[in-house]
């Protein structure tokens, strides 16, 4: 993500991490009102609403005309439709975390279940426990078949439950079941 998208959905968590301004927008969501609307509504003085007003305004969340002597504010729909597909994207939300916190994170996973090259115990918890099959399925050549008892008799080398590793292994994907054969995807 560029710093530039970063920067923006920073502060749009910033804005919208207020309750009056979170309640103006669905107030908005419901149709365009006025500043003293807004305030009626809300229980607050105008210009503490005039306040939130410009924060929302700044950030593209609203925008307003002018309409004789008050101003009428709209909620900006295109700019909600543009967070939610361009910045809240899973690609673009993935980037929020250097690579390198999550090779940390699974670094510590691995020193905790492996040790000397086995698996010391196969954790409960999914994320966990994928990390722990994603390293081991490593272990075996993409493009070879391996029939049960060739995967069963190294899986034992890695951890004695190898037919609870086999299973977990075709349950997420990360190898195929045919007649016996096993390979990797």
């Amino acid at each position: 993500m560029a710093q530039e998208e970063f920067e923006k959905l920073l502060q749009f968590f910033k804005v919208l991490g207020n309750e009056s301004r979170l309640k103006i927008m669905g107030l908005l969501a419901n149709g365009e009102r006025t500043v003293g609307e807004l305030a009626n509504l809300l229980g607050v003085k105008e210009p503490t609403i005039s306040h939130h007003l410009a924060m929302m305004r700044e950030l593209g969340l609203v925008d307003g005309r002018a309409e004789g002597n008050e101003r009428i504010y709209r909620l900006e729909t295109k700019f909600l439709e543009t967070m939610s597909k361009d910045i809240f994207s899973q690609d673009n939300l993935a980037t929020l975390v250097d690579d390198q916190e999550a090779n940390k994170w699974e670094k510590k996973v691995l020193q905790t279940f492996v040790e000397n090259g086995r698996i010391t115990a196969i954790p409960s918890r999914y994320k966990k426990r994928q990390v722990i099959l994603n390293w081991l399925v490593e272990k075996f050549e993409r493009d070879r078949r391996y029939t049960e008892a060739e995967l069963s008799e190294m899986l034992q080398a890695y951890h004695e439950d190898y037919a609870a590793l086999r299973r977990y292994f075709i349950e997420t994907g990360l190898m195929a079941r045919e007649k016996g054969i096993y390979w990797r995807i």
